[in-house]
This record gives structure tokens, sequence and C-alpha cells, in this order.
């Protein structure tokens, strides 16, 4: 099989997979009869496509869990966006600066583009993060502590907070389930740490157009309290002139 073409490896590493939820490195090396060294380029190549979530020494796919969209479920949808977002975002990071960065899908996307960032610290709740910037020589991942939560790959509990409130950021990049006009920024997460919001100088909201004009269950903060909110161009031109009365907003490109 080393000598197949790579649209044919992904896929045997794919449905493997699928079938399993979960392989390492060296299982996928096995299965695909190639180096470790090129197991972990087809992990990066899926990654990278939104297709799988990378974890300590491998890689899986999160399954459906009943109502609730898995982490990888909610990862696939509005990707371009998000990637988009993502690279608006960590172009306000400049190098030596710290940031503390939520355990939404979007931030992962910023995290992503914060690897060629150099003396760059950044604080998180969420292993997907820590997972993606574990190999970046130049960046300092510092993680709360917390109770582990599959559903989402995060640290969630007092813990957290406790944590997060010893921290003085120069940015705090965070996601959301909705922007309501009427209740605010919300979310779908009862455990949602709103400690967050005063751990930095300055609170970027990074979140598709598709969440803009909706409501989700709790209220987590005013669109005032944001410094400013990172969209992408599919916001409509109604939306975007309502959320300027209330707050800076940059379409991402």
């Amino acid at each position: 099989m080393q000598d197949a073409p790579d649209v044919t490896r992904l896929d045997v590493v794919l449905r493997m997979l699928k079938t399993n939820t979960s392989a390492s490195i060296g299982e996928i090396a096995d299965a695909c009869n190639v180096s470790q060294m090129t197991a972990r380029r087809d992990i990066q190549k899926l990654v990278e496509a939104g297709q799988v979530i990378r974890i300590p020494g491998g890689a899986r796919i999160e399954q459906w869990r009943g109502v609730e969209r898995s982490f990888f479920e909610r990862l696939q949808n509005m990707s371009p966006a998000k990637r988009s977002i993502g690279a608006a975002a960590a172009a306000l990071i400049r190098d030596s600066e710290s940031v503390v960065l939520d355990s939404g899908t979007t931030t992962l996307y910023v995290a992503r583009e914060l690897r060629a960032r150099r003396n760059v610290v950044v604080f998180t709740f969420s292993l997907t993060v820590l997972e993606e910037l574990a190999s970046a020589e130049n960046i300092r991942v510092e993680l709360t502590g917390g109770v582990y939560r599959s559903s989402s790959h995060d640290l969630i509990g007092h813990s957290v907070a406790k944590s997060l409130t010893s921290i003085f950021a120069d940015t705090v990049i965070f996601g959301a389930a909705a922007i309501s006009f009427s209740r605010g920024v919300m979310v779908h997460d009862p455990d949602a740490q709103r400690e967050m919001l005063q751990a930095g100088k300055r609170r970027v909201l990074v979140v598709d157009s598709s969440k803009i004009g909706r409501e989700a269950t709790y209220r987590l903060c005013g669109i005032e309290e944001c410094s400013l909110i990172i969209t992408d161009k599919g916001i409509s031109p109604e939306d975007l002139a309502r959320l300027r009365q209330s707050a800076q907003v940059q379409v991402a490109e």
C-alpha cells in the first residue's frame, strides 16, 4: 500500500478511525505499511481538513452523541468560515504576547494559525488546543486544572475558574453558540467559563455568521462587553449594521 496515492491511504485511515473511533500513530503506520512520520503527516492532513481530531499519540473521530453534536461534527460545520476567522484572530496576537483560548471549534482554528508565532504564551482549558500547539517549539501552553469532559475534549469545573482568576493575559479569544440582538452573546454549555472574560485586557469574540441573530440556552455576556467581534463575509449587511451599533466588528476575508 506504500505506493498508493495519498487520497487512497487517507481513505484507509478514515475508515480505520470510523471503525475504531481512535487509533495510535503506530497502528495507523502498521495498517498502511508506512513509517510513523508518514502516518503523522497523514493525520495532519486530515486534521487540517477538519475530518479528525488529534489526540496524544494518534487521532480520533468523535461519534454522534444523541441530540448534542460531537466536537467533530461541530468542527466540520462552517469550516471555511472558521478558518478565515481563525486567521484574522491570530493576526491580532504579536510575538511575545499572551492569550487565553476558549475550548470551542473556532478557537481551534485560531490555535492552528498561532503555530508560527514566537514566544507566545497560550492559556487554555481545551485539550484540542493543547494537542494542536504541543509540537510548536516557540509556543508555551499552560493548561488549567479541571475535570475532563469527553464530548468537547476540554476541562470543566471549579479548578478551571480558579486558574482563570489568576490570569491576566493580553487577549482573550472566545467563541459562542449564538449572538442574540436582544439577549447578547449566548452559549449552550452550562459549564461555560465566565471567569475567562476577566482573564485578559482585550476580549475578542470569534463567531461564524450562521450564529448571528440567533439564541442559545445561556447568556454569556453582553455584545458591548466584547472588545472586538470577528465574523465571516457570510454576515448579512443588516446584521453587520446592527452588530456595529454595540461593538467593533471585523469581517474576515
